[in-house]
């Protein structure tokens, strides 16, 4: 399973799991690639697959009412990528999940995913642990657009995750911390 080497350290570093169980649940992933701008997953469309980034960048984002583009995350290497509402009832997506950059995925059907949880007890720790990290995240990110303005905004998408100022367009930097493009080229100039 030397293709799935970052899913490995990935899990360890998440779990403590023994070496046996470990190959049972990388038995479950499957490796694909894709190319900049595909869609994996339509609005409106169920959720049945869980995405690892090996290489590569997705992100996740729905159109609000007005209209506009709203990114409301981003997966780089060593990140999982889902829409995890759909994921978990089983009902159409809201958002859409697209590939940013051409991209090396390792992938799990909804199907297996729960399969490996009555198979691995170790996996449903793991699945807990990914749970609470994204409810913390999102919490985190929702509370930031209401307690700081927009530079401040980008000084802490900086200093948290530089790589999404570093690798992604004004367009979906601007989408992530819910500012105009314009706002974002005007903090980009006084920084």
């Amino acid at each position: 399973m030397t293709d799935h080497i970052e899913l490995t350290n990935f899990i360890k570093k998440n779990i403590n799991i023994d070496d046996d169980d470990l190959k049972i649940v990388l038995s479950y992933f499957k490796k694909i690639k894709k190319k900049k701008n595909e869609i994996l997953l339509s609005n409106g469309k169920n959720s049945l697959v869980s995405y690892f980034v090996k290489k590569g960048c997705l992100r996740l984002f729905y159109i609000n009412e007005e209209g506009k583009d709203v990114t409301r995350y981003i997966a780089f290497e060593n990140q999982f990528a889902t829409e995890l509402v759909s994921f978990i009832t089983n009902e159409p997506a809201q958002e859409t999940i697209q590939v940013i950059e051409n991209s090396e995925l390792l992938y799990i059907t909804h199907h297996d995913f729960r399969h490996l949880m009555t198979i691995v007890p170790k996996w449903k720790d793991f699945y807990s642990i990914y749970l609470e990290k994204a409810y913390v995240n999102n919490s985190k990110r929702l509370i930031s657009f209401t307690t700081l303005d927009a530079s401040e905004r980008y000084k802490q998408l900086f200093k948290i995750n530089p790589n999404i100022v570093k690798r992604l367009p004004n367009k979906i930097v601007a989408s992530y911390i819910n500012i105009s493009q314009e706002t974002l080229s005007r903090i980009k100039s006084k920084i």
